[in-house]
């Protein structure tokens, strides 16, 4: 189930289990889903609401990778 501080990713280029810092979002994001419709550099970004997921859109951001499993 999505919670906060989530986010899904293509698991060739981010395997399950990074942190990441996303600009300009605070706060740490871990990637827990692959996200069946993701490929290459794309993120799903959990969001609380469809309000806010709306307002947010979507967008260029800048990832940091904080930790993860061994990336190739």
């Amino acid at each position: 189930r999505p919670r906060a501080g989530t986010v899904a990713a293509d698991p060739r280029v981010l395997p399950i289990g990074t942190v990441l810092r996303i600009h300009p979002h605070r706060g740490l994001y871990t990637v827990l889903d692959t996200g069946s419709g993701l490929k290459g550099h794309k993120l799903d970004i959990y969001m609380p609401s469809c309000r806010k997921a709306r307002a947010f859109g979507r967008r260029t951001v800048r990832v940091e990778i904080v930790s993860g499993p061994s990336l190739r």
